[in-house]
């Protein structure tokens, strides 16, 4: 027995960099040069004078911190205004913020399932879902990627009285789309209810970014839940859960993520209202994040995408890692997917579209992934 229980962390690291997969926290600069394609920004509005105005207002009204849960200290007036305008903006009766999007899936999913029901989660499902499907102590089934037929029949051979389905609507690693529709209609043809995680889509889908649930006619819809981050489009931070006001009121008595956890700071709420105002304002915005995405596409020479993600699989992992940071050299931030975030051998680049991406920034794009873009290939082509 060894005399250090912490040993098996080092073979663990040593592991991880003969894989290509250890991961390092790099400090950004509060001004760079580099143009950013690795963050969820996609409406460009993180540094837009309005939203932090929107901020500083609400820090300057309220606090720093929210001083405590929702349901103690932490609602303001700020916190209720904002999951009105919300749950208006995507079509649902109500809405419930959350300190983050991690947190919102959590709470919705274990507050709505439990003991005796069923959940079935798409296989490509984010982590959160994923991790909420673990603590919700019902029984999970994963279902095929995209396969409405495959969430019927695990429905219709079920013997639990409640059941969830739960999905992405844009997936976040290859930014492909769920099939809604569908999918809502065997979970209302078999007695459940459809969760569907907005994360990627509100801002960018839909009519003035609305989002894919309101894209597809099913705003409002009683027996659907859609949970969104703050972080992304909306340029904050925070999370919400948007559905019918019985929903909303069962979150508040049931969901741990709420009753436990700080609320979410004024300045994130602030902030996040103001980006939404903008948005409103400019609802224009959503089509000019696709445009610039297919320009993204075209550039790396894979399929026009239907959300702001643009994945470029390169393989392995050292690989897709030694290419983002060559990108990085030469002034261009992208993403990059490794295992456990994407299947073994389907590392990749990630890049991210944003609605203010310039002429001339797309430019300089073509010209450095262009150049990484064929190294990377080589390589992959050598080592397959």
């Amino acid at each position: 027995m060894s005399a250090d229980p912490l040993s098996w962390l080092d073979e663990r690291a040593a592991e991880r960099v003969d894989a290509g997969l250890r991961r390092e926290l790099r400090p950004r600069a509060p001004e760079t040069a580099s143009i950013d394609l690795a963050s969820n920004d996609y409406l460009g509005l993180v540094r837009h004078p309005e939203v932090i105005d929107g901020a500083v207002d609400a820090v300057c009204k309220w606090g720093a911190g929210s001083t405590g849960s929702r349901l103690v200290t932490g609602t303001t007036a700020e916190h209720e205004l904002l999951e009105t305008e919300l749950a208006e903006f995507v079509g649902a009766e109500a809405g419930l913020v959350f300190a983050s999007g991690y947190a919102a899936n959590l709470g919705a999913v274990t507050a709505l399932a439990g003991r005796g029901s069923l959940v079935v989660s798409d296989a490509g499902s984010h982590a959160s879902l994923v991790d909420a499907c673990r603590l919700s102590r019902a029984r999970v089934e994963v279902a095929a990627h995209r396969d409405p037929g495959a969430v019927d029949r695990l429905l219709a051979e079920r013997t639990e009285e409640r059941a969830l389905v739960l999905t992405d609507s844009v997936f976040s690693a290859d930014g492909d789309l769920a099939p809604l529709a569908e999918l809502h209609r065997v979970t209302r043809a078999n007695g459940a209810v459809l969760i569907v995680d907005e994360a990627h889509g509100i801002g960018v889908r839909g009519d003035g970014g609305r989002g894919l649930v309101h894209e597809v006619g099913l705003a409002g819809e009683p027996d659907l839940v859609i949970t969104a981050t703050l972080s992304k489009a909306l340029a904050a931070q925070g999370g919400a859960v948007l559905a019918s006001a019985r929903v909303r009121a069962h979150l508040i008595d049931a969901a741990r993520t709420f009753i436990f956890d700080t609320g979410l700071a004024p300045a994130a709420v602030g902030a996040a209202r103001a980006a939404l105002r903008v948005l409103r304002r400019d609802p224009g915005m959503a089509a000019r994040v696709l445009a610039r995405a297919a320009d993204l596409a075209r550039i790396a020479g894979v399929p026009q995408p239907d959300s702001a993600v643009v994945s470029v699989v390169l393989g392995e992992a050292q690989i897709a890692y030694d290419a983002a940071q060559a990108c990085a050299a030469r002034g261009l931030s992208v993403g990059c997917f490794r295992p456990p975030s994407v299947p073994e051998g389907t590392s990749r680049l990630r890049l991210t579209a944003r609605a203010n991406l310039t002429d001339n920034d797309i430019a300089t794009i073509a010209t450095i992934l262009g150049e990484v873009l064929a190294q990377a290939r080589e390589r992959t082509a050598v080592a397959s």
